[in-house]
């Protein structure tokens, strides 16, 4: 696909939206719709060492407007200007959670909807928490828990966690690196 043309259609404090003329494979064109985001980092912060044997995790009980009231979700963030993914995932663990990384082990990046926003979450494992201060911004409401790992597969398995970039992050982690499967 190649890009033609683009308009910017509107331009927020967290995403813009552009209209795109686009070259498709078979030759065409037209126009889509695309919401552009600096990306982000997400981070799956692992209290006890992962060769523990039901070792705890850090997850967030936090207000989401869109899915109209608390979800569980990893801590994340948006990438500030000139910001690496790895400096953006150490700044919104201890904004969110208070908690510093001696490690932030890079997981895989993803995109969340490839259909409409160049959106990138970069997901990582960090581990050697040390408490901290947090520092949430004002719109932030969230809770945080420590969850032996067990617990949070059975959340999972219940459905009860419907954030996406956290089920990828945690099924990676559960298939990839801590070797456990439930």
């Amino acid at each position: 696909m190649t890009l033609i043309s683009t308009e910017r259609r509107y331009q927020g404090r967290i995403i813009h939206l552009d209209l795109d003329t686009v070259g498709f494979p078979d030759g065409s064109t037209g126009q889509l719709e695309m919401i552009r985001h600096p990306g982000a980092s997400a981070i799956v912060p692992f209290v006890d060492d992962l060769t523990a044997r039901n070792p705890r995790v850090l997850l967030l009980r936090q207000f989401r407007h869109a899915a109209e009231g608390f979800i569980w979700e990893i801590p994340a963030g948006r990438l500030d200007p000139g910001e690496t993914p790895e400096q953006c995932a150490h700044r919104e663990l201890t904004e969110e959670t208070g908690m510093r990384a001696a490690r932030m082990t890079p997981l895989i990046t993803i995109y969340t909807t490839p259909g409409f926003t160049d959106e990138r979450i970069h997901l990582f494992l960090a581990s050697g928490l040390e408490e901290g201060n947090h520092r949430r911004e004002q719109d932030e409401f969230m809770e945080v828990h420590a969850l032996p790992w067990s617990d949070v597969m059975r959340i999972v398995e219940r459905g009860e966690l419907q954030d996406a970039k956290t089920l990828v992050a945690l099924m990676y982690v559960g298939l990839f690196r801590a070797g456990r499967r439930g």
